[in-house]
């Protein structure tokens, strides 16, 4: 049977490291590459990189300002169903590839206030948009496992058609360019809370547990440095120190975003459904096998994670359950062990079949911001986050992924995610606190969650 392409397909030469391929296009407006960092056969098999979308959606103070190619209009529709109703509108077959246009771009933790009405108490420091997406209508397309690339398009605009020579002149090369252009650190490490600041929002939450207020609160600590030059040189650092598989950069000129995240937040494939929370962490200690070996086993067998891990799991299945088809959610895969380069982790899979009636879109919705980083019940938990947290959260603990002209989704949740913009770079890291947590192992576990972007200021200073 021969592979089944959109029209408008070019086979590429196969470059292992697809930031070659990148480095390529990133000089063409909101350049995303969505990098599985070849983690693994499972979830490192592709990588999508895109450039220059026909479509850019950004959604600040309420509303929406749409930019089609040279005109531009603003509305003030819900953001999630305004995206839905434009990829309704250019909806086109599913193929063999995993995207071959659509959907891709960050959807911020703060995108959350378009659905509930929350407590406006956090410094907003950023001044970002909630949700910034490009409607993209060619990609690269890198397959690891097969070692195959594509360039692919359904040719839904015609400036496609126009540049297709020049990016294949582009895309033809084996290795990454040498560049002259640098990345620096230029203050100290800051964070907007020191350990007894921490310790006191802490005490308070277990206060609010203890009342019966709530189950499990993701408490969460932001760092800063000052920086200037080209953050594309911090990411390909980043992810060398800590290839993750749903890492992404995503840059659209006024903030670039820097993501080694592990998390999946919601996976669509036809009508197949999953999620994939983490909740429960170790640090890893590489130079002893041994003694990391024994980190992992005690994650595994520690019954406060996997109570941790099972409210979330619980939560996610009533969120996803809104636009499933009734009895069709599963969990198969309960409380697995997945090791990166700085922790363990406890994550469960959740499966469910999506109603004909929904969309990746509206799952999104129903789901958004992701459970495992906000706590039970979500509603709750997100008043304690915005009292207790000093500033917003902004891109952190949102989501950054795609979603195809065929209605296929995969996205991930922006933990250990940098951000960068008005020379200000910025990451966090935090945990779910729950009854019988511990303030000093909570603290520890930020900085271990945190370890890599600290090992990254360090190496760029």
């Amino acid at each position: 049977m021969n592979a089944d392409y959109p029209s408008l397909t070019t086979e590429l030469p196969y470059v292992e490291d697809s930031a070659a391929l990148f480095s390529q296009i990133r000089d063409y407006p909101w350049p995303v590459m969505l990098d599985s960092a070849n983690t693994s056969p499972e979830v490192g098999r592709y990588d999508i990189l895109a450039a220059a979308p026909f479509i850019t959606l950004e959604t600040t103070a309420g509303s929406t300002q749409i930019s089609h190619h040279h005109n531009k209009r603003t509305v003030t529709l819900d953001p999630f169903l305004l995206l839905n109703d434009i990829l309704k509108d250019y909806k086109q077959r599913t193929t063999d590839l995993p995207f071959a246009g659509g959907a891709i771009g960050y959807f911020a933790y703060d995108l959350g206030r378009y659905l509930e009405v929350l407590p406006e108490l956090a410094e907003d420091a950023e001044h970002i948009p909630d949700m910034a997406i490009g409607i993209y209508d060619w990609a690269v397309i890198v397959d690891h496992k097969l070692k195959r690339c594509w360039l692919t398009s359904h040719g839904l605009d015609p400036q496609t058609h126009k540049i297709w020579p020049e990016l294949l002149q582009k895309l033809n090369v084996s290795t990454a360019e040498e560049t002259s252009e640098t990345f620096t650190i230029i203050s100290p490490l800051t964070s907007n809370f020191d350990e007894s600041g921490y310790k006191a929002a802490f005490a308070k939450i277990k206060t609010y547990i203890t009342e019966g207020d709530c189950y499990q609160v993701n408490l969460a600590k932001r760092f800063e440095v000052t920086a200037e030059g080209d953050p594309w040189i911090a990411y390909q650092a980043l992810r060398k120190q800590n290839s993750a598989p749903f890492s992404a950069y995503f840059d659209t000129g006024n903030v670039t975003i820097l993501s080694s995240s592990p998390e999946r937040l919601l996976r669509v494939d036809g009508a197949k459904v999953e999620t994939k929370p983490i909740k429960g962490t170790r640090p890893r200690d590489l130079n002893n096998p041994e003694k990391d070996r024994q980190l992992a086993q005690s994650l595994q067998a520690s019954l406060k994670d996997r109570a941790e891990n099972l409210m979330i799991v619980d939560l996610l299945r009533n969120d996803i359950g809104k636009v499933c088809v009734p009895g069709s959610i599963r969990v198969p895969h309960p409380f697995a062990l997945e090791s990166f380069a700085t922790v363990h982790h406890l994550v469960s899979t959740i499966t469910g079949t999506l109603a004909k009636t929904e969309s990746a879109v509206t799952l999104l919705r129903a789901c958004f911001p992701g459970g495992s980083i906000t706590g039970a019940p979500k509603l709750r938990a997100m008043e304690i986050i915005e009292e207790l947290e000093p500033h917003r959260r902004g891109i952190y603990c949102g989501s950054i992924g795609y979603i195809g002209f065929d209605g296929n989704m995969d996205t991930n949740i922006t933990i250990r995610t940098m951000v960068f913009s008005n020379n200000r770079l910025r990451f966090w890291a935090g945990g779910g606190i729950v009854a019988d947590s511990d303030a000093d192992e909570e603290y520890q576990e930020v900085h271990d969650k945190a370890a890599a972007m600290i090992n990254l200021i360090k190496f760029l200073q």
